[in-house]
């Protein structure tokens, strides 16, 4: 039985308030600690959700409430050109979930305060002490906390992931830049199918959205990153210029680009992966979500990680009384899982800008691929049919951190 009685948790994004949940469920009393002054309502676009991800939504209560805001995808096809084929689909899986991304938030935000967990705001990190028996942390404000541990949900450009390791590497740039709009054409597709098209110049990815039109999230490439705020700053007429330039060739790329509203743009700035980080822990402090891994938007998987993250080291925490091993016990459950999807996830991307040569054979290659490296029962299978068990124990076993 653990020894730790309470926790604060750095990062009110998505990871934060699951593992905040998880950890109440764990018999432990958790804080989030967020940077910014409010909650995040209104900020961020379209993410999915994995049915791993979901069937973790499910062991702290939330799965309902954010299935409930969430449109199904329940098929997907492949798009070169005028050439579109059907993709086989997964059995035995609930569908996926695309859901805004604030949406997503407050849902969470809601069920962990409605359970009793404290936030605050305004509260940015900026150091941690560590004693034998607790950690304090420190913030701009000038004020402090002090509990059991520390977690990091701080997100990709974490703080506690430098505390933790002054060396640790930080976000690498994906040469990809992402935009999302609801475009007023209407898409020959049926409801619940996701489209990913290789245009002549970039690739993007489409569905029917309820209620009419087409979602449709673009991969521009881009040869320096931006930051959210930069790319915020180019006027929203700017960037839909450059996608009715990129796609302008493309069907229906042409027609997404053109009948999109510049005022419903969202800019969710360059596409970030992080590296494998050497330590994800150190004393009491201890990274969940992207902080200690972060894969490419090509997973669909990165929020369904994090999730699965606060759950596994809840897990931990309460089978486990030294906490030490609690943390060693949950890299061993998550290391190898995370950087196996973000291997593949890399591969993707490789494919998201092909040359002419490849575009030329694409067409050509398509039913193969589908067949051969896009078979689900191949790459994504153990993935999506993962399914935390809550009621088992976790056993203490050596690991590297």
């Amino acid at each position: 039985m653990t020894t730790v009685r309470t926790a604060i948790v750095i990062g009110g994004g998505i990871a934060g308030p699951v593992t905040a949940l998880a950890l109440r469920r764990a018999g432990i009393t958790a804080t989030v600690y967020e940077a910014y002054p409010t909650t995040a309502s209104g900020i961020g676009g379209t993410l999915a959700l994995a049915p791993n991800g979901v069937a973790a939504l499910r062991t702290v209560g939330a799965h309902e409430a954010v299935t409930a805001i969430a449109t199904p995808i329940d098929r997907s096809a492949l798009a070169v050109g005028r050439r579109r084929i059907d993709m086989p689909t997964l059995t035995g899986v609930p569908p996926l979930h695309v859901v805004h991304r604030a949406e997503l938030y407050q849902v969470l935000h809601d069920q962990a305060f409605a359970e009793g967990v404290p936030f605050a705001y305004g509260k940015r990190l900026v150091d941690a002490a560590q004693t034998g028996d607790g950690v304090t942390a420190r913030f701009e404000d000038g004020s402090t906390a002090t509990a059991d541990i520390l977690v990091g949900a701080d997100g990709i450009r974490s703080t506690v992931r430098g505390l933790i390791d002054p060396a640790a590497p930080g976000p690498r740039f994906t040469g990809l830049l992402g935009v999302e709009a609801v475009a007023r054409h209407e898409v020959d597709a049926e409801p619940g199918t996701m489209t990913f098209a290789f245009g002549r110049r970039g690739y993007y990815l489409y569905w029917p959205e309820p209620g009419g039109g087409t979602r449709w999230g673009a991969n521009l490439p881009q040869q320096r990153p931006m930051s959210l705020v930069e790319a915020r700053a180019v006027p929203a007429e700017q960037w839909l210029d450059t996608l009715r330039a990129t796609y302008g060739d493309d069907d229906p790329g042409r027609e997404l680009a053109a009948t999109s509203n510049a005022d419903d743009l969202q800019v969710v700035g360059s596409l970030q992966i992080m590296p494998p980080v050497p330590h994800w822990y150190r004393d009491r402090m201890m990274l969940v979500g992207d902080a200690a891994h972060a894969p490419s938007n090509s997973s669909g998987q990165g929020a369904s990680l994090a999730i699965e993250s606060g759950v596994q080291l809840a897990r931990c925490l309460r089978d486990l009384p030294d906490v030490q091993a609690a943390f060693a016990a949950y890299v061993r459950l998550r290391r190898t899982r995370v950087e196996k999807v973000a291997a593949r996830a890399a591969r993707i991307n490789q494919a998201k800008a092909p040359g002419a040569v490849a575009r030329t054979l694409m067409p050509l290659l398509m039913p193969l691929m589908v067949r051969t490296v896009l078979d689900p029962e191949k790459t994504v299978a153990d993935e999506q049919r993962y399914v935390i068990d809550w009621d088992a124990p976790v056993t203490a076993e050596p690991a590297l951190r």
